[in-house]
C-alpha cells in the first residue's frame, strides 16, 4: 500500500478519535467534588472518586503540570472551563498539527511547504478555540455580575453572612456565575480562607469588575463597614460600565472586524493561491527574483501588522 495512503488513513482515524474525545470531554459532567475543585485543592481533596486513567496519561500529565508552562496551560483551561488536563491539551496540539499537515500535504500536491502550512494552521486551531471560549465565558460572567451583586446585597440586608450570600448566589444565578461561586463556597467549607478562595476565583475569571468586587469584600473583612451598601454602589457602577462598553462595542465592532478581515485576507489569499497555483507563488522565490520577492513579502508583512495594530488601537477605548 502507498505510504501516503497509509498516512491519510491514519490521519483520518486520529481525527475521528479526536472528535470523539472532545465530545466526551466537553459534555462530561463533574459529578464528584474532586472534579469540581480540580487542581486548586490538590492537597485537601481525598483520593476516592477519582476517574480512572491510564498510567501513561497520568505520567504525562504530572510531568506537564510540574512545569511553568504547564501551570499556564492549566490557568487557560480553567478560564475557558474546558475539562482537559495540560497533557491532554498538548496531545491535542500534536494531533491537530499531524492531521491538518497530512491533509494539506495531500491537497497541496504532496508538497512539503503545503504540509508546513497545514501544520501551522493545526497549531493555531486549539489555541484559537480556547481563547474564544475564554472570551465568551468572561462576557457572560460580566453580564451576570450586577444581578449577582443585587442578590448578595438583598441577602446581606436580610441578615445573611457573606458566605450565606455567596451560597445563595451559587443556587439562584445561572451558569457560569453559579458554577464559579459554588466552587468558592466548597473551597471555604473545606477550610480554605475566603481571601484565597476569592483569589482562585479571580484566577479563573480575570475580570476587572470582579477584581473590584473581591477587593471591596477583602477590605470590608479587614476594616469593617457596611458591605451591603458598598456592593450596592459597586453594582450601579458596574451596570453603567457594562452599558457604556456595550455602546462602544457596537460603535467599534465594524472597525475591529474590518481590521481582522483586512489583516487575514492577504495571508489567506497567499495560502489559497499556493494550493491552487503554486507556480505563481514560487515566482517570489526564484533565484532571479529572490531579492525583490523577499522585500515585497517582508514589506507586506510589516504593513499588515502595522495596519492591524493601528485599527485595534483606534477601536480599543478604555472605560
Amino acid at each position: 500500500m502507498d505510504p501516503i495512503t497509509i498516512l491519510f488513513i491514519g490521519g483520518g482515524l486520529i481525527l475521528l478519535l479526536l472528535i470523539i474525545g472532545m465530545v466526551v470531554s466537553v459534555t462530561s459532567k463533574r459529578a464528584d467534588l474532586e472534579e469540581r475543585l480540580g487542581k486548586y485543592l490538590e492537597e485537601e481533596k481525598p483520593e476516592t472518586g477519582k476517574p480512572e486513567t491510564s498510567a501513561l496519561t497520568d505520567w504525562v500529565n504530572k510531568r506537564v503540570e510540574r512545569s511553568s508552562w504547564g501551570e499556564k496551560i492549566s490557568k487557560e483551561l480553567a478560564q475557558a472551563d474546558l475539562k482537559f488536563k495540560p497533557g491532554e491539551y498538548i496531545a491535542l496540539f500534536i494531533i491537530a498539527v499531524i492531521v491538518v499537515a497530512a491533509l494539506a500535504y495531500l491537497i497541496g500536491g504532496r508538497n512539503v511547504v503545503s504540509a508546513i502550512i497545514g501544520g501551522v494552521v493545526g497549531l493555531l486551531l486549539p489555541r484559537l478555540y480556547v481563547k474564544q471560549q475564554q472570551r465568551r465565558r468572561l462576557i457572560r460572567f460580566n453580564d451576570q455580575l450586577p444581578d449577582m451583586l443585587n442578590l448578595m446585597v438583598n441577602g446581606l440586608r436580610a441578615g445573611f453572612s457573606t458566605l450565606q450570600a455567596m451560597e445563595a448566589v451559587s443556587k439562584e444565578m445561572p451558569s457560569p456565575l453559579c458554577d464559579e461561586f459554588r466552587r468558592v463556597v466548597q473551597e471555604i467549607q473545606l477550610g480554605i480562607p475566603m481571601e484565597r478562595a476569592l483569589d482562585n476565583l479571580l484566577r479563573r475569571i480575570p475580570s476587572e469588575d470582579l477584581d473590584f468586587v473581591i477587593t471591596a469584600i477583602n477590605v470590608q473583612r479587614e476594616v469593617g463597614g457596611n458591605l451591603a451598601e458598598i456592593l450596592d454602589v459597586i453594582s450601579y457602577t458596574i451596570r453603567e460600565r457594562i452599558r457604556i462598553k456595550g455602546e462602544i462595542r457596537v460603535l467599534t465592532s465594524q472597525v475591529m472586524y474590518s481590521g481582522r478581515l483586512l489583516s487575514l485576507l492577504p495571508v489567506g489569499l497567499i495560502c489559497i493561491l499556493w494550493f491552487i497555483n503554486p507556480d505563481y507563488i514560487r515566482e517570489f522565490f526564484k533565484p532571479e527574483n529572490i531579492v525583490c520577492g523577499g522585500i515585497a513579502l517582508g514589506l507586506a508583512a510589516i504593513l499588515i501588522v502595522l495596519g492591524y495594530f493601528t485599527m485595534t488601537r483606534i477601536a480599543n477605548i478604555e472605560v
